[in-house]
This record gives structure tokens, sequence and C-alpha cells, in this order.
């Protein structure tokens, strides 16, 4: 999908970043159910687990954050306010679910997977799997090109702006 305004680009650059991110974690739940844990102390999934942390905290969160901040009182004022709602409602889902993935995830860094917390993990990962990539889908198929219709140049700059200065 092309996007002819800035923050439109940044933000479908930033639900790429979060498919490669859930793909990811799709490979290790599917390489190992949900009462095989893996050895959290392997090159790989240490490397996976630093990078769920930080796409939570620094990507995913700054990112919902601006939408219900900025994009969707933008696209309310200009007379679409139910889709801002309803992207709302699912931000308010899959953010405490990210954020529990992370929880255990910086357990697991310091300690490895016990049974329970693997069990936790695989079944709270497969659920962010399935309603972050369903949401970012309404998201590129909706939101953007609604936001890419409605911005023009110099809101677009602010916006843009406002975005990068909060990474």
């Amino acid at each position: 999908m092309e996007f002819r305004r800035h923050v439109s680009r940044a933000l479908h650059q930033d639900h790429a970043a979060s498919l490669a991110i859930l793909a990811r974690l799709e490979t290790l739940l599917g390489r190992h159910g949900a009462g095989r844990p893996p050895d959290a102390q392997s090159a790989d999934t240490t490397r996976f687990l630093k990078d769920l942390v930080r796409a939570v905290d620094v990507e995913i969160g700054p990112h919902f954050a601006f939408e219900e901040e900025a994009v969707f009182p933008f696209l309310a004022a200009n007379g679409d306010q139910e889709m801002g709602e309803y992207l709302i409602e699912e931000h308010r889902t899959i953010l405490p679910l990210a954020e529990r993935l992370v929880e255990l995830a910086k357990l697991a860094r310091e300690a490895g997977f016990t049974a329970e917390a693997w069990a936790e993990f695989h079944e709270i990962g497969a659920s962010l799997v399935e309603r972050f990539v369903s949401h970012i889908q309404k998201e590129d198929m909706g939101l953007l090109p609604a936001l890419d219709e409605a911005l023009d140049e110099e809101t677009d700059g602010k916006l843009a702006i406002e975005f990068a200065a909060r990474r």
C-alpha cells in the first residue's frame, strides 16, 4: 500500500515493524507448544525477547498514544469519529496483552520460562497475534487511507513532526 502523506507512511512503517515482530512471535509459539517452553537463554530466544520488549515499549505504546491523542481527534473533527472510537476499543484490548507479554518476557530473560509462565506466554502471545494482526489490517485498509485523504500538507507536516518527537 502506498500513502501520499508523511504521517500515513510513518504509521504504515510502524505497522510493518509490528507485523514482523508478530511473525517472529508466531514462529516461536509454533515451534514450542504450550507445554514445551523454549530455552530462554538461547541466543535466538534472548534476542527475540529483547526485541519484543523494545517493540512494545518504544513502538507500539507510543504509536497507540499518538493515534489516540492526535490522529483520531483529527479525524473526528473532520467527520469520522466512529472509526477512532472503534480502534481505541481495540487498543484497550491489545495493549494490556502486549504489556503482560513483556512482563513475562522480562522474567524469562532473567530466570528462564517456568512451565506456568510459558503456558501463559503462549496463550497471551497467540491472542495478541490474532488481535493485533487484524487491528493492523483494519488500520491499513481503513484508517490510513482516510487519514491520507483528510490531511492537507501543513497538517501532515505538523503531525509527522509530532509523531517523530514521540519516538
